[in-house]
């Protein structure tokens, strides 16, 4: 009986020091099994750097040259457009910049949560759609603040990319961003989505890119419900031609820091 009991008692012991062995608190683990401060230790750095023509170039030999960034203006506006975009987008797992207008983001800041939950970038794009290479330098510096603000509040973190409205900024607008800790963009490929002729023709949004197509190339698309349609076919007609999509968490802004100080300015 002595004998059956001592048994029993080892055999307990030995699952629960195999429990014990494998057991990982959630908070010190990664999925991967290693140490979530090691994956961060080995997180790469900056892959992808921006010329002064707005494409972008590998780092070394760290990325695909054979890749483009996807970038949409002027949202966000409707919910069920924004949602296509990212079920394509996680279908074909790219990523891309939101270039959001401030009154939008105020408007529907559901949309940005969306956004950010699911892992995408927003950029600023202005309070109000306007010309700033037009307005004062106290007016124009606010249309960038103001966004930095609500994005940030909304968020937790200020964007990180700044794309003038219309594209049109210059030197002093530049200046502007920069001192927001923002990398100033505006596009090097059109979709011209924005055409009255392309209005309500998918296909031709889908053939601008492809007839003006190059690695590294940003380009530029909006948030238009032709667009949304042409993005699937797009996409996979980039993919078909040995085309990635870049990361923006991988382009190098040189202000990581000072994009979220930014926020409290």
């Amino acid at each position: 009986m002595i004998r059956k009991s001592a048994i029993a008692l080892l055999t307990a012991a030995v699952a629960f020091a195999a429990v014990t062995v494998n057991f990982r608190h959630p908070c010190a683990m990664a999925a991967s099994g290693q140490p979530a401060s090691a994956i961060d230790s080995k997180r790469p750095g900056p892959q992808y750097r921006l010329t002064s023509s707005y494409r972008l170039k590998p780092i070394g030999n760290s990325a695909d040259g054979k890749a483009v960034l996807l970038t949409f203006d002027d949202g966000p506006k409707d919910e069920s457009m924004i949602r296509e975009l990212l079920r394509i987008l996680d279908k074909h797992g790219a990523k891309a910049i939101f270039f959001v207008n401030g009154y939008r983001a105020k408007r529907h800041p559901e949309l940005i949560g969306l956004l950010h939950a699911r892992g995408q970038t927003i950029g600023n794009h202005a309070w109000d759609h306007l010309d700033l290479s037009k307005a004062s330098e106290a007016e124009a510096d606010r249309q960038i603040a103001e966004v930095q603000r609500l994005i940030g509040e909304l968020t937790g973190k200020a964007p990180r990319f700044f794309r003038p409205p219309f594209g049109a900024g210059g030197e002093r607008i530049k200046r502007l961003a920069k001192r927001r800790g923002l990398l100033y963009m505006t596009w090097s490929i059109g979709s011209l989505d924005w055409e009255k002729r392309n209005r309500n023709k998918p296909e031709r949004v889908v053939r601008n890119v492809m007839d003006q197509l190059y690695p590294g190339a940003n380009i530029l698309m909006h948030e238009l419900p032709w667009t949304v349609e042409a993005l699937d076919t797009l996409l996979t007609r980039l993919e078909e031609a040995g085309y990635g999509f870049i990361d923006p968490s991988g382009i190098d802004t040189g202000a990581t820091d000072a994009a979220e100080r930014s926020t409290n300015r």
